[in-house]
């Protein structure tokens, strides 16, 4: 029994360090092969983002059947150094690169029956940016004797920039105790605050492309001061309240003592007094030998507040 001669298997060749390239600039890719190019062989570059898996990677161009194929967001900026890639060399040219071109490009020959290995090579390009400009912030107040925090940070650079604070002016730098910098993330923290804590602060952010800067100014405030002062405002208004309770208090005594006394007059009857006219049906005896009505003395008068006035019937 024969059995099928084993098809020969095909070797990439890829850098094993990390590409890289300014802003801009063109980036070469190189990618090198061996295999006995038949009818078959196929070629394709293919572009993944950084942090993703193989299987989301984008078409950058094909080579098939004798014919390029560009395709994909880079197709304009894209070509093959050799034209058709069929001697070896399937390198790729990426013109005026850009930041969202970095990631990892994979060369992948295709020549069958030669299936004995998978014919794939990696290669991770950066693209170089300089820092952007950074946003300074401070977070948390600032008084004697606290501590508060100041950042730094640019949303653009590769690599990642390092950041680094200093103190403008001539006014006296803080001990080192009392100032601790992050280089990484660029955040920088100052304690033990003082009045000559007071001043600009300037960030500057850097890479191997370039530098930029921010500033900020600082405001070290004491806030035992404006504890005596709030003491001071509240004094102040607890004397203007007792002022004005007192001024109302004494005007109206004046206006009380300039009303006039209500009098008692000699014809007022007090609410006890029998009202004339009126007499008490138990008072009244009848004498018939005379035919006439007679009152007890008793009830012959009526008294009033100033005088007791006799009444005949």
């Amino acid at each position: 029994m024969k059995t099928k001669a084993p098809g020969i298997a095909v070797e990439v060749k890829v850098p094993t360090e990390p590409l890289s390239a300014p802003v801009g600039k063109t980036a070469e890719l190189s990618c090198s092969y061996s295999t006995s190019v038949g009818d078959n062989f196929a070629l394709e570059w293919s572009f993944v983002q950084p942090g993703k898996p193989i299987s989301t990677s984008h078409p950058i161009l094909y080579f098939t059947n004798g014919h390029l194929y560009p395709t994909g967001s880079k197709a304009e900026r894209a070509s093959l150094l050799q034209n058709p890639p069929t001697r070896g060399v399937a390198s790729l040219r990426l013109t005026d690169v850009r930041p969202s071109d970095t990631g990892t490009y994979l060369c992948h020959v295709n020549n069958p029956p030669d299936f004995y290995t998978n014919g794939l090579g990696l290669i991770n390009l950066t693209v170089l940016v300089s820092p952007s400009n950074p946003l300074c912030t401070q977070n948390g107040p600032s008084f004697v004797g606290g501590s508060t925090e100041l950042r730094c940070y640019s949303s653009e650079g590769a690599p990642k920039p390092v950041y680094n604070w200093v103190r403008l002016g001539s006014s006296p730098t803080p001990s080192p105790g009392s100032m601790v910098q992050d280089e990484v993330s660029g955040q920088l923290i100052l304690t033990n605050l003082s009045l000559t804590s007071s001043g600009t602060y300037r960030c500057v952010a850097t890479n191997q492309m370039g530098s930029s800067s921010c500033e900020l100014t600082l405001s070290v405030t004491d806030s035992s001061k404006g504890r005596v002062a709030g003491t001071l405002i509240g004094v102040l208004l607890g004397v203007l309240l007792l002022s004005v309770a007192a001024f109302c208090l004494i005007r109206f005594q004046k206006e009380r003592k300039k009303k006039p006394k209500e009098t008692y007059g000699g014809s007022e009857l007090r609410e006890d007094a029998t009202a004339p006219g009126i007499f008490e049906q138990s008072s009244m005896k009848v004498d018939s030998s005379k035919g006439l009505l007679e009152r007890s003395p008793s009830t012959s008068t009526v008294t009033t507040t100033k005088s007791k006035l006799p009444m005949v019937v």
